[in-house]
């Protein structure tokens, strides 16, 4: 699998003057941990480095170009500016590409809903599952199809498709997109069929206000009764 490659380079220098320079530079000091190796300090320009990333979810392997050496890593931690948002120092996990390793994958939902063209709405709870694999396997998203998903209906991890390699750690059982209906259309729908003449009582409704107006009939009823009561005084 060919992953996303950022050039780099070495370097000596710690001191926060020296590294403040770098930034103004346009560059981002960094550090590649791991790959039972010591920690390698590194640089890159930051523009490349918004542009290598943009769009990949964080377990997502990047190349990193060293020279001639070549290390596989994933973005562990970005340290940014609190008022700028600006990244001022970048972690990096080596990983093995003989190892295997642990790490989570986004999700991406394709299609759109038969259940939201009749009006209902999705909800997509889980947005990232994880996976055990080796580096060269990792996914960097998993798409699913839900163009045929119904209203009251919703997909679970394991409906996902099959990965060759991939072992899906996360519960088979966990909803991962579903369309229901709005509580509000719910709503509407009760007041709607209360306004039909005979239409039975929604559940929980209140009942007749005292002094209403006697239903059709209610009256003729009453009047035998009346004067039943009047023949025996």
């Amino acid at each position: 699998m060919n992953h996303p490659v950022l050039n780099a380079v070495p370097r000596t220098d710690t001191t926060k003057g020296e590294l403040n320079t770098l930034r103004r530079e346009g560059k981002i000091p960094a550090v590649v941990y791991g790959g039972g190796q010591a920690a390698k300090p590194i640089a890159f320009d930051a523009k490349e480095f918004r542009q290598t990333v943009m769009g990949l979810g964080e377990s997502a392997i990047i190349t990193i170009q060293v020279g001639k050496e070549k290390i596989q890593a994933f973005v562990r931690e970005r340290q940014r500016d609190t008022l700028s948002g600006d990244i001022l120092h970048v972690d990096f996990l080596e990983v093995l590409k003989d190892r295997i390793l642990k790490a989570k994958v986004s999700l991406h939902a394709v299609g759109t809903p038969i259940g939201v063209k009749d009006g209902g709405i999705l909800e997509t709870p889980a947005h990232e599952i994880e996976v055990e694999c080796l580096p060269g396997d990792l996914p960097e998203k998993i798409e699913f199809d839900i163009s045929g998903l119904a209203a009251n209906h919703s997909v679970h991890v394991r409906d996902l498709p099959a990965m060759k390699g991939v072992k899906v750690l996360t519960s088979p059982e966990l909803v991962i997109a579903a369309v229901k209906f709005a509580k509000a259309e719910a709503v509407v729908e009760v007041a709607a069929a209360a306004a039909v003449p005979g239409a039975p009582a929604a559940p929980g409704a209140a009942p007749a206000a005292a002094g209403a107006a006697p239903a059709p009939g209610a009256a003729a009823a009453a009047a035998p009764a009346a004067g039943k009561k009047e023949e025996k005084k």
